[in-house]
């Protein structure tokens, strides 16, 4: 059986925690390997809705969940999340949630520092979540980040904030904001400390067990292809790679182990927050898709912008993201459309391209070149079979397979977990 890896293959929001909880019945552990709590899942079980950030999506479904080192932590936000699921009726306890005992914290400053580089961009400003997520990844690669394991170590979390701090409110006073104290961030990590360290460990150790003995990871990843800070529409990304490549080094685990990489896309195209987005409607399509796919940020509660499907973005995403096969999502909110668009290449002046351009005046300038497909007047929702699609769907389906080059695998078609059509299963490679 191989392991799965999840990711998404647009700009996020594409539906991976359903996607995630689906295989997490088959699965013995879900791995968390990149991001922080700038990024959600909504599940929806039964009469109860769970909105995570942080916590692996196989918590739900009562299998071990791993924070891997590559994922930023703030343990306030954590804890916090923690409680919140718990008072639902999950079981979260150091039995059922194991953390990366390397894994970098975010600490109050982040944020801080996040929300006052944004407000002196003015217009130029990236959109961030001002959840601190780039700073502490800075200070990661910067050698100077605060790591679960400090907590363990009085003198080692001491001389650690004194340089941290020297860093940051050099920094906080420049852009005109609070500095911090040594003893604030100090307080606050020790009250936390109690609980967060019985959770920590050496992950990497219990996946290369956990392998050997020929249990069933999923790695599960946050954002999407499009916003990884090399391959996305920087410089409006994100602050890690979200490639499938990332799941070896974000958890400790070579990469032969990564196994099948699925990727999620919806049946149309949604982004939150910045940058730039060539199929985007701003127009009453465009609008009906925002309400009909309930098109709100689980993390922040933005709005996000919808449009077209864009293969030539997905085939991108496919290429570099390592994708062998493709779950769609969301097909039933094109149900009574008349016509739909496939975006299938971009016109930048006179030269036509099929892939998204790296230079950001490139990326603003590009003008989707469109392939008008007919839509279908019959209902796709709850849909569990191709039987129960119509022709002209399964049609739609079948020429974003060939413009995106990679099988769908997977098909969903409302929110519920079982609404989903299996033409391959992940887990059997």
């Amino acid at each position: 059986m191989a392991n799965v890896c999840v990711i998404g293959a647009q700009w996020g929001d594409e539906g991976k925690g359903k996607v995630v909880d689906w295989l997490a019945s088959r699965a013995d552990v879900v791995v968390r390997f990149q991001g922080g709590h700038n990024a959600g899942h909504t599940l929806v079980v039964g009469d109860q809705t769970y909105k995570l950030s942080l916590l692996p999506s196989g918590l739900v479904r009562g299998k071990l969940g791993i924070i891997g080192n590559g994922v930023v932590i703030d343990p306030e936000a954590l804890l916090g999340e923690i409680d919140r699921v718990s008072a639902q009726g999950l079981t979260v306890t150091p039995a059922t949630l194991r953390i990366a005992e390397n894994a970098a914290l975010i600490l109050p400053l982040h944020p801080a520092l996040d929300r006052a580089r944004e407000a002196a961009r003015g217009e130029a400003r990236i959109g961030t979540t001002g959840r601190g997520i780039g700073p502490a990844y800075e200070d990661k690669v910067a050698r100077r980040a605060i790591r679960v394991c400090d907590l363990a170590e009085p003198e080692t979390l001491s001389a650690k904030l004194d340089e941290l701090l020297l860093h940051h409110n050099t920094l906080l006073r420049g852009l005109g904001a609070e500095p911090f104290t040594k003893d604030t961030l100090l307080a606050q990590l020790q009250s936390v400390a109690p609980r967060l360290l019985p959770f920590s460990e050496p992950v990497w150790e219990r996946l290369a067990d956990m392998r050997r003995a020929g249990r069933r990871i999923l790695f599960e990843g946050a954002q999407a292809v499009m916003l990884d800070v090399d391959h996305g529409t920087y410089p409006f990304v994100t602050s890690s790679n979200t490639v499938a490549a990332t799941a070896a080094a974000g958890a400790g685990i070579g990469p032969a182990a990564i196994g099948f990489v699925l990727g999620i896309a919806k049946a149309y195209t949604t982004r939150v927050g910045a940058g730039p987005f060539p199929t985007e409607l701003h127009d009453a399509t465009g609008h009906l898709l925002g309400e009909r796919g309930h098109e709100f940020g689980t993390v922040t509660g933005r709005p996000r912008r919808c449009g077209w499907f864009d293969a030539a973005l997905v085939r991108q995403a496919v290429k570099v993201g390592g994708i062998a096969g493709l779950a769609l999502t969301k097909l039933d909110v094109l149900d009574g459309l008349p016509e739909l668009k496939l975006c299938t290449g971009y016109r930048i002046g006179g030269t036509v391209l099929r892939h998204v351009p790296a230079g950001k005046a490139a990326q603003a300038a590009a003008v989707p070149q469109y392939e008008a497909i007919e839509g279908w007047m019959g209902s796709t929702r709850g849909a569990r079979s191709w039987a129960d699609l119509p022709a002209q769907a399964i049609k739609y389906v079948r020429r974003i397979e060939e413009l995106v080059e990679a099988p769908v695998t997977l098909l969903s078609t409302s929110p519920e977990r079982d609404d989903t059509i299996l033409v391959r299963d992940p887990f059997e490679g």
